[in-house]
């Protein structure tokens, strides 16, 4: 009786711990299985999808000017405000930023006008085959001069905003920020190393 236990547990024990532990990497197996299977199965249609997100994507992207459009883009918008009559106190780009694979250019503008001219100006910049958003808008009313008559009191607004508008980084651009990116991470993980 001594022998066999001292039989089973020299020769039977680690065998049946191997066996549990290759039931445990069997269930792990069919696990992975069943999400490749999945996958396989919805193949065609993650295709069909990856080739509509591409088309929107550069539906998108033809949306955004490269570097040699924008100055004809801040003219655009230059042009809709004078178009309608508005009087531009301040047309200012401002410094851009980057992100992955586009750039932002905000553009500080102050324009005096009526509000349907205003409204009308809006409008045009949706318009605009590139696009252009306003934000932090802040509309305030013209003081009247003092020898205005309540005749020519016409609602004037004065209206502060940012525009934005947005292009496409080019491959050397991207290659550039990339390479800056991995020497910043480089010199970050020096850094934390000492």
């Amino acid at each position: 009786m001594l022998l066999l236990g001292v039989g089973y547990y020299l020769l039977l024990s680690p065998a049946l711990e191997t066996l549990e532990q290759e039931r445990v990497k069997e269930q792990d197996l069919r696990q992975v299985f069943l999400v490749k299977k999945t996958q396989a199965i919805n193949l065609a249609a993650y295709r069909e999808q990856m080739v509509e997100i591409e088309k929107t994507f550069g539906a998108l992207l033809r949306q955004l000017p490269d570097k040699s459009q924008i100055d004809g883009l801040l003219t655009d918008i230059n042009q809709a405000g004078l178009s309608r009559g508005l009087e531009f106190e301040l047309f200012k780009p401002g410094k851009e930023t980057q992100a992955e694979f586009y750039a932002e250019m905000p553009i500080a503008i102050k324009v005096l006008g009526t509000y349907h001219d205003l409204g009308a100006f809006a409008s045009d910049i949706s318009k605009l085959s590139r696009i252009v958003t306003i934000g932090d808008i802040n509309v305030q009313t013209q003081p009247l001069p003092k020898d205005a008559k309540p005749s020519q009191a016409s609602a004037a607004l004065v209206i502060e905003a940012v525009a934005k508008t947005y292009r496409y980084l080019d491959a050397d651009e991207v290659a550039a920020k990339q390479k800056a990116e991995k020497e910043a991470k480089a010199k970050a993980g020096k850094k934390s190393g000492k």
